[in-house]
């Protein structure tokens, strides 16, 4: 019998896992927490007891910069703590990105992060999607967008000096930055998921100027 192919909404629910216990391992800039659980089965019945470690973090958001008129994106490049071990560097080409303090609206974050990054304003914001980079392991929740800038007279390094932020900022002709990420040189979700969004909707976005 062939499977039924996924609905809108989820077979189970937040309700269909039993949480017994949660203990934190490590608390710091983020946080790791042990998580005991059982869950419903899709045949019936209920799962054994499950241990799994989270990294538990604030949601982000991420905006890639673009500049209709000169067919240019705006990429930031700094360090990262978890490409440590990359053989080719540890500093990364991505959008423009930061954390989400609690109650706050994700958009006004992309725009005032997109200001401390890059010194950029950003025209107009368009949501592209929100997504979890890695669920089995964390419970981050990213917000992507593409703003629409200016990107006459960006570039240098930018970032805020009580967060020791070195960030460099590149203007890249879109064409120049689809090289790179061909070459394997643009490696992160949200450059990956925002290009793919820009190549498949750039040619409308042009058409409005």
């Amino acid at each position: 019998m062939a499977e039924k192919s996924p609905q809108n909404s989820p077979q189970f629910g937040r309700d269909d896992v039993e949480r017994v216990e949660t203990q934190t391992l490590q608390q710091g800039f983020f946080r790791l927490e042990e998580r005991r659980l059982r869950h419903r089965l899709f045949k019936g019945g209920w799962s054994g007891l499950i241990t799994r470690e989270v990294h538990v973090r604030r949601d982000a958001v991420g905006v890639l910069l673009y500049d209709v008129e000169r067919d240019c994106v705006v990429l930031v490049e700094q360090v990262r703590a978890g490409a440590l071990d990359d053989a080719k560097s540890p500093w990364k080409l991505e959008p423009v990105a930061g954390l989400v303090e609690h109650g706050e609206d994700p958009a006004e974050v992309a725009r005032r992060e997109a200001m401390e990054e890059s010194g950029c304003d950003i025209q107009e914001l368009i949501e592209l999607h929100t997504y979890y980079p890695s669920p089995g392991a964390c419970d981050e929740q990213v917000t992507l967008f593409l703003g629409l800038v200016d990107s006459r007279g960006l570039g240098g390094v930018h970032g805020l000096e009580e967060e020791n932020e070195d960030i460099l900022v590149h203007v890249v002709p879109f064409a120049r930055a689809w090289e790179l990420l061909d070459a394997g040189r643009l490696d992160n979700a949200m450059c990956l998921i925002a290009f793919y969004w820009l190549a498949r909707e750039r040619a409308s976005l042009r058409a409005r100027r």
